[in-house]
């Protein structure tokens, strides 16, 4: 599992070790595995132009520290100084003794010239290095570091970010400002949450993480799960199995208006582990023409027969006595759509079953009363307020989908997917697909994370680089379930 800590608990970490080591072997950790990572960028170091924008914090010293190694190894290097009479010492001589040069930002490259030339020398680096604002920044860059990051952007070299890119919020990746655009950041001793989360994400990068040695504690702020947790999560039936056994998911989706939305739910369902799957509402012809092996009934979620979970909203239109019936069953329920809409705040808090939402950013944006870029530029702090206002977890689908709990710990991020979900159904194929494995025994934030990640990984395995249809997805879920099972 991937994880990400939060700026308090990297610094408290990094005080902790500093107290037990010599003086500067951590930012020398941090510089050797800075330096390493550049020169494994660049290929060939010796002869290489490498310019380091370096801001008056450790992030500077670290981006000081790993030019002086790259130096020393050959290339020619230079470093732009945003605030000259505050840069790193140690770093600043260790960078002069290895033959590097130094210039202000406000200043020239050489003599006789000016500003513009201290930007042309971006321009030309084949390596740039981003050390201006540590993981302690906050909103955008500072207008004196502006142009530096326009040059970096038109470099025809590669960018690396020093622990994080400048201007963008580690804790929250929010981006509220010009921020640098790195091709790779490298971190040290732990990810931060931005670079997990998307605005900030994009922004990123490759990630290559830098083990220091931080002692963490057990909780992240964030975590990534991986191809073997989800595998160690995956329901595999036994010898003994029955339909029961492996769980039964109720759907209560579509409409006469949209019974696709119930086809592809049901669609989703089927290919999520469940042993069997049981639809009701007005869709059943759909549905049973397509997957005769549904259980189909028009009698409403009461008389549908036993479930262990449902999944009710896709397609609905303003069914809201079937969210309240089946918000009233003692399974666990996943909410999705236009049941998010019909849902009572109330009636969800006081559920004792599990609940599972699983909005998008414009229906989070509706359920929180604010505008929807308010939420794409703020996605950790409105997944958990939603689960803390419903007492639900959530599931916040999107660039990065989130998962948060109403009891507090660790919020999941998914790393799988890719930009060709967003189309239309896809979402109520992940909500078949997490609804059944709640049916299947697994906890809310499990199924929601478990089933992020395949329905991820399936659309990328359908897409393939090209257009894809939710139905596509669907059908790709068997062959991603294989995949992390290896």
């Amino acid at each position: 599992m991937r994880s990400a800590y939060s700026v308090e608990t990297v610094r408290t970490a990094e005080r902790e070790l500093m107290a037990r080591l010599p003086e500067g072997a951590l930012m020398q950790r941090a510089a050797a595995g800075l330096a390493a990572a550049c020169a494994d960028l660049l290929g060939r170091v010796y002869g290489s132009r490498v310019v380091l924008l370096v801001g008056s914090g450790d992030n500077g010293g670290d981006a000081l520290y790993a030019g002086a190694r790259l130096a020393r190894r050959g290339a020619g290097v230079t470093a732009v100084l945003l605030a000259p009479e505050r840069a790193h010492a140690g770093g600043l001589a260790a960078l002069r003794r290895a033959g590097g040069r130094v210039v202000s930002a406000g200043g020239a490259e050489g003599a006789g010239g000016g500003a513009q030339s201290v930007e042309g020398l971006v321009e030309r680096a084949d390596l740039v290095v981003d050390g201006i604002v540590g993981i302690g920044g906050k909103g955008g860059l500072r207008p004196d570091a502006v142009p530096l990051a326009a040059a970096a952007q038109r470099s025809r070299g590669a960018v690396v970010a020093v622990d994080l890119p400048s201007g963008v919020d580690a804790d929250t990746g929010e981006v509220r400002g010009v921020a640098v655009r790195a091709d790779l950041t490298v971190t040290f001793g732990t990810h931060k949450p931005g670079l997990l989360i998307d605005p900030a994400r994009e922004y990123a990068g490759s990630v290559r993480l830098v083990d220091i040695g931080l002692e963490l504690p057990a909780e992240p702020e964030l975590a990534a799960l991986q191809h073997a947790d989800v595998a160690r999560l995956l329901p595999v039936p036994r010898a003994e199995s029955d339909k029961y056994r492996r769980g039964v998911v109720g759907i209560a989706a579509g409409s006469a208006r949209y019974p696709g939305a119930a086809v592809l739910a049901v669609a989703g369902a089927l290919r999520g582990g469940a042993g069997a799957v049981r639809y009701v509402g007005p869709a059943g012809d759909a549905v049973i023409t397509r997957f005769p092996e549904t259980l189909v009934s028009d009698q409403g979620p009461k008389h549908a027969g036993r479930v262990q979970a449902w999944v009710v909203g896709p397609g609905a239109g303003d069914d809201a006595a079937t969210v309240g019936e089946v918000l009233a069953a003692d399974v666990p329920v996943l909410v999705d759509a236009d049941g998010l809409r019909l849902a009572e705040a109330g009636v969800v808090r006081a559920r004792r079953a599990p609940t599972l939402m699983t909005p998008h950013a414009g229906e989070a944006a509706a359920l929180l009363g604010v505008d929807r870029v308010e939420v794409e530029g703020g996605r950790l702090a409105a997944v958990r307020e939603l689960a803390g206002r419903y007492g639900a977890t959530v599931l916040l689908k999107g660039s990065t989908t989130l998962i948060a709990d109403s009891g507090g710990g660790a919020v999941r991020v998914n790393p799988t997917g890719t930009s060709w979900l967003a189309t239309a159904g896809s979402g109520d194929v992940l909500s078949g697909l997490a609804g059944s494995l709640l049916a299947a025994g697994l906890s809310a934030v499990d199924a929601g994370s478990v089933g992020a990640y395949v329905h991820g990984l399936a659309g990328r395995l359908a897409a393939d680089g090209a257009p894809v249809g939710a139905h596509d997805v669907a059908e790709a879920v068997p062959e991603a379930w294989r995949n992390v099972l290896g």
